[in-house]
């Protein structure tokens, strides 16, 4: 018999421990969910968009990284401690000199670059204020990548951001230097 039950449903059976502290979750990563504000704040699953949008992106960011040897490239799964946060995002990227010397638990130093794709069940709200959390920490440069209007927000810092649409290229300015990608080719 197969079982249809989502991974959502799934994800909110697991018994997880009320309250939590932010140490306890990054000692025990708890897949499907991101630390908030001192609360346990479950990710859906992602859509087929999001992705093949992430996929498109991390391809051409990691051979890009790669090829020059700037860091290392993160997936969505892998944790990174904001403050009073940890997070997932559905990539980031970390410089060399930065990276810490024990790569075996979540990130106790923000990325230099974030990605977060919005998907259908995010509110703008907590999306930007995602994005704000990331540039407070000390991340560089934000994406956030919206399918539905095909546009790439782009924050350098809570004053200083654009949106890129189709006709636009995003690039990884002084922070991924030298990467750059026409921005339709994210939605193909």
């Amino acid at each position: 018999m197969l079982n249809t039950q989502t991974t959502a449903e799934a994800i909110q059976e697991i018994p997880v421990p009320d309250p939590m502290t932010l140490e306890e979750f990054l000692e025990n990563d708890l897949e499907g969910y991101e630390y908030v504000k001192g609360e346990l704040v479950p990710m859906p699953p992602a859509t087929m968009i999001h992705g093949e949008i992430s996929s498109k992106l991390h391809i051409r960011l990691g051979l890009h990284v790669q090829e020059n040897r700037l860091g290392q490239l993160y997936i969505a799964e892998t944790t990174f401690q904001l403050d009073d946060r940890a997070v997932k995002p559905d990539i980031a990227f970390v410089l060399t000199d930065r990276l810490p010397e024990n790569r075996e638990k979540a990130s106790p130093v923000p990325p230099d670059l974030a990605v977060e794709v919005v998907s259908p069940s995010d509110k703008h709200y907590d999306v930007t204020e995602k994005a704000l959390a990331y540039l407070r920490s000390g991340t560089r440069l934000v994406w956030v990548i919206e399918p539905v209007a095909k546009t790439v927000m782009v924050y350098r810092s809570e004053t200083d951001f654009t949106v890129l649409n189709c006709e636009d290229t995003l690039t990884g300015e002084d922070v991924v230097e030298g990467f750059a990608c026409p921005v339709a080719q994210l939605f193909e």
